[in-house]
This record gives structure tokens, sequence and C-alpha cells, in this order.
């Protein structure tokens, strides 16, 4: 009787239960509905993990010979790549940030919690803004349509209109002045929100900046654009977009697991003699001495064999400790953003004194005393002329702005800091990243067609 009760009961159960327990369309493993500080913190880390540190990332020091495998050719360093080594970039792009920034947004939009939706569109911009600076045309405006099975691509032009949209919207929304504000889900800020408009301000001068040379854009005009975005951007080294590293296991700051002996990489000849050979002062702050011979040495790539990994200098703890910091935008880029401009309207003379500060901003965050005969010294020693003023600038911007993927944009827009091929180069420097297999099989689209690492992006005109 007891089992024919039993069955009777479970009967009922799975029918009048049916919608609970027979929904496949519902994963409990991955709820619909998650509250905004869930969804920021881990956001907020795979943006320095894998988007500012991630393998593009990586590519990007290569290709600027900031830093050097201690390894035969053929390899990365000397330009080789496969779309199937981008995959995991791509899906870290798209799945991992921008899908779930879009349901950040669409939450806090939702709840009225607008200081969580500056935020997603804030970070959106970012991400995407890199994505279409290493890839070109790229899925947005229907990259989350899961009713599409062909994603198009939009025009890097209308990209970048998206990216400044996003930072204007997320503006506004700063402005609506919500009082539920993010706190240690904020890895950044804590819900400073006075910060996040200067990081809005300074995103939209970089991108203005971008396009100084875009078809259909003039300089003169991009400039004050930018100029005008500055005004109300960073204003201090106490306002740097960074992600603070706690140090302890698994919590390391990216690049000091980038520098762990297992992956071989060592800082490259080039950016160790570009720093001897200006005696620049921030030398001994970026780099340690070789183990074996107590000198500066980077390693050149394409030289055989490869030597003893004591033989070459690393990262000292200000960039490589396990502790340091990921500088994802710092307020040293805006300085120089500054001196660029002004150098496009008003001329070297006029733009001096504001990348003279830019040098010291970033000197002073290395704890240098900007004071100090060595400093002077050195801040004097690269004056502007009419003749040096680009490419000074782009210069200083490359050391302040070190191990940031925004070299890479000002490199392939100015020419500067100036590069030639490592030893053993399969191919020119590389302008750009290759699309992913992953797109090539599953979404093909006629902008995939031709595309190499030499290939230019609509911005980068020749």
């Amino acid at each position: 009787m007891k089992k024919v009760i039993s069955i009777i009961s479970l009967s009922a159960l799975l029918l009048g239960g049916c919608k609970k327990f027979l929904d496949v369309n519902k994963d409990p493993n991955n709820p619909t509905d998650v509250q905004e500080s869930l969804l920021l913190a881990p956001i907020e880390m795979n943006i320095s993990d894998n988007i500012a540190g991630g393998f593009g990332a990586l590519l990007v020091q290569n290709y600027l010979q900031n830093i050097a495998p201690n390894q035969a050719n053929p390899g990365i360093a000397n330009y080789q790549l496969f779309s199937v080594d981008v995959n995991g970039d791509w899906t870290m792009y798209y799945v991992n940030c921008l899908n779930n920034l879009k349901i950040l947004n669409q939450k806090a939009e939702s709840e009225n919690h607008w200081n969580y939706a500056a935020i997603a569109k804030i970070l959106s911009a970012y991400v995407l803004g890199n994505a279409t600076d290493l890839w070109g045309d790229i899925p947005y405006s229907q990259a989350f349509n899961r009713n599409s099975f062909l994603v198009p691509y939009d025009k890097q032009e209308d990209i970048y209109k998206s990216i400044q949209s996003l930072l204007n919207n997320a503006i506004a929304d700063i402005s609506k002045g919500d009082a539920l504000k993010p706190k240690g889900d904020d890895y950044y800020y804590k819900g400073n929100m006075d910060a996040w408009r200067k990081v809005a301000y300074s995103l939209k001068a970089r991108y203005f900046m971008h396009l100084t040379k875009a078809p259909g854009y003039t300089a003169a005009v991009q400039a004050d654009s930018a100029l005008l975005a500055l005004q109300n951007g960073m204003t201090a080294n106490a306002d740097d977009w960074k992600f603070v590293y706690e140090g302890a296991a698994s919590t390391e700051n990216i690049w000091y697991y980038t520098f762990l002996p297992v992956t071989t990489y060592v800082l490259n000849e080039t950016i160790i003699e570009t720093l001897k050979g200006r005696n620049d002062p921030r030398l001994p702050v970026i780099a340690k001495p070789a183990v074996l011979s107590g000198n500066y040495v980077g390693r050149r790539v394409g030289t055989l064999p490869a030597g003893n990994l004591a033989a070459y200098s690393y990262l000292n703890n200000f960039y490589g400790a396990a502790a340091s910091s990921n500088y994802i935008y710092n307020y040293s880029e805006a300085v120089f953003l500054k001196a660029e401009a002004v150098l496009l309207k008003s001329g070297f003379a006029a733009a001096q004194p504001v990348y003279r500060h830019g040098i010291n901003s970033h000197l002073f965050k290395l704890g240098i005393d900007t004071t100090s005969v060595a400093a002077t010294t050195y801040v004097n020693s690269r004056a502007l002329t009419a003749g040096n003023a680009l490419q000074r600038i782009m210069e200083e911007k490359a050391v302040a702005n070190f191990l940031n993927l925004e070299t890479f944009n000002d490199w392939r827009r100015t020419g500067f800091p100036a590069l030639t091929p490592v030893d053993g180069a399969l191919s020119a420097i590389p302008r750009r990243l290759l699309y992913p297999e992953s797109e090539l099989q599953s979404n093909e689209q006629p902008q995939q067609s031709g595309v190499t690492l030499t290939s230019r992006v609509w911005w980068d005109v020749q």
C-alpha cells in the first residue's frame, strides 16, 4: 500500500510541478538573473587579466619589442601567428566580457541602478575599442542576436561611433545621481563615480586622437574634440585606472605570470638599449640587472643559441612583482594626448610644458624625485623642436604606457617609437591580429578575406 501511495504521490508531484522540474530550456547552473555586484567583479578581473594582459596584449608587446622569449625562431616574436592562436582572445572579448557587460547594463537599467549601468558602458567601450583596434571590422550591433546564425561585421568607423555613444551615455548615467554605488565589487574605483566619469572623458580623448588620419576626419577637429574631453578627464596620478593585485597565491599580477621562468620571457634588447641610450632614470625602476652580469641586458630576438635566463633583465617590482598593479589607462597618457593635440593645434612650443609634465608625472609615479639632477637632466635632454616633437611625444608616451596595448595604436598611427623588424622576421612588423579560426569556420564574412598580419585597419592610413 505504501508503494502505491508513493507512486501516486510522485506522479502528482511530477504533473503538478512539471514547469519547475521539466523545463529543459532553463539551466539551473546558468541563472538568467544575477545581481550587478556578482557580475561586475569577475568582468573587471577578466579585463585586467585577459584583455589588458591577455594573449593579444602579449603579442603586441612582442611586436613593440618590449619583451622577448628566450627561444629560437620561429615563434610569435618573429611574427609567426595562426588564426587558431587567437580563438581564446575572441571568446574572452565577446563571451566573457562584452556579452556579460551587455547583461550587466540591461540589468542595471531595468533596476534604475545608473552607476552600475555607467560602469558597464565604460567597460564596454574599452573592450570594444581594443577589439576593433586589433581586428578592424568586427561584429557588434548584431553580435548578441541569438536568432542569427551568421553575424555581420560592423565597419570600424561605425564601431568608433558606438564607442563614443557608449561613453556619452555612461556620463549621462552618472549624472542621474543614483544613490546605489558599487563597493568592493568594483576593483578599480570602489564605486567612486567621479573617478569613473574622468575615465569616460579620458577614453573619449583617446579614441578621438586615433582618428587624426582616418578617412573623412581632420586632425584639427579630432584634436579639438580631445582637448574638450580632457578638460573633464584625469587630473592626477591618483586617477589612474588600474587593477591592484593582492599578490598572494592565485591573486598575482598578470605580468608577474608572464615573466615566470617557465614562460622564458625576458625584456627585449630594444627597450633596454633605448632606456640606456637616453640615460633614462626609469631604467632601474622598470628593469632588473641580469643576475649573471649585473648589467642591464635585453634579449635580441633571433639570436642563437638561446641563452641562460639569468643572462637577461626581467621586470623590476613596479611592474613585475606579484602585487604590482596593472595599468589599464593612466594619467600620464591623458597628459601626452593633450600634448599631441596641442602640438597639432598650436605647435611644439605650446606643447612643450604639457609634454614635460607628462614625463614628470610618470617619473613621480615611479618614485623618482623630479627635482633631482638625474631627472631634470633627462627631461631637459628630451626637449621638443619643430622637427622632433611628434616623435618625442610618442616615445615618452610609450615609456609612460609601458606594457599597455595603446602603444601599438600609437606606433601604427604615427610611426613612433621607430621600430625595425626583428632578426629572422617572417614579415614586416604586424599591424593587426588575424581573425580567429572559430570565426572563419562558423561565421564567414567578406571582411575576413585576404587579411594578413600586415593588413591595415580602417584608421591606420599609410
